[in-house]
């Protein structure tokens, strides 16, 4: 994942909600699926980075099923799902295969969607209160994007 990438979900994550958080967590997972991918489809030096992107990507599954409530009905049907994701996942990495990384994707994929729609439906403000705010916007050059961010204090990010 580039610096840009990682920015990007940076930024995004401290403006969402809880269910822009699962939908993110979804993003990156994929991202880091994707990785895999092209590791196991490049040379043999790029050994250390597929093994990064698996593990990177089995921490996200992690904290999807950290975020359960299980006492809800739709959570032990989707922790049966994201234990089959973390079975393919050490299976392509014994194996060095890329067929489990698309039976997972097949499984995310879907789910990535769903957590979309209810994302646009809830109106909760952001979970994290006290991050900066970054207001984005053309600038007089062509094409050109720049951040402004605002000053919030000291102890921005800090406080709740």
């Amino acid at each position: 994942m580039t610096r840009e990438v990682k920015q990007q979900f940076t930024l995004r994550i401290t403006q969402a909600n809880s269910t822009d958080l699962v939908v993110i967590l979804y993003e990156m997972l994929l991202c880091y699926l994707e990785e895999s991918r092209e590791a196991l489809n490049g040379d043999t030096s790029d050994r250390e980075v597929f093994r990064e992107a698996v593990r990177k990507a089995r921490g996200c599954i992690n904290e999807l099923m950290g975020s359960l409530k299980m006492e809800y009905e739709p959570a032990p049907a989707l922790l049966q799902l994201y234990l089959f994701c973390i079975r393919r996942l050490a299976l392509c990495e014994v194996r060095r295969d890329a067929k489990p990384l698309e039976e997972i994707e097949r499984v995310i994929r879907p789910l990535h969607d769903a957590y979309m729609k209810i994302a646009g439906q809830n109106s909760a403000g952001p979970i994290m209160g006290n991050s900066q705010t970054v207001y984005a916007g053309l600038t007089y050059g062509k094409d050109n994007l720049t951040e402004n961010m605002a000053d919030q204090g000291p102890n921005r990010g800090m406080y709740a």
